[in-house]
């Protein structure tokens, strides 16, 4: 159902180091680069996380109570994207480890505060 989620940054360079060291350890690649944002993903045709610019040129801010979820096959895999968004400067919003049954999940914010977490279930 969803098609892409974009995120705001004040710094599009420093964002997509980022998101290009994170999101290429789960195979991840740039998929659209349009001078304002920067999309990844593994195809067109399926789901993608993008940063931009905002469009009306005002400072990017954190939605509260927004977040993406980046979904993976197995914990430690969980594991691993969440040590390496710290690795790359993101804040801890709460470590890698079992949420409720059948769900396990790590959460941390981006350069730029907006909130995400790596996740799998089962």
């Amino acid at each position: 159902m969803i098609g892409y989620v974009t995120l705001g940054t004040n710094d599009l360079p420093r964002a997509a180091a980022f998101y290009d060291a994170l999101l290429a350890e789960i195979g991840a690649k740039r998929i659209m680069d349009f001078g304002r944002g920067i999309a990844w993903g593994h195809a067109m045709d399926r789901p993608a996380l993008g940063i931009m610019q905002p469009y009306d040129q005002r400072p990017a801010t954190v939605g509260n109570g927004v977040m993406v979820a980046i979904v993976v096959d197995a914990k430690d895999k969980v594991d691993h994207l969440y040590r390496k968004a710290l690795e790359l400067g993101a804040k801890d919003e709460g470590p890698a480890g079992p949420r409720g049954e059948g769900f396990y999940a790590g959460y941390f914010r981006d350069l730029d505060g907006n909130k995400l977490n790596v996740f799998c279930v089962g």
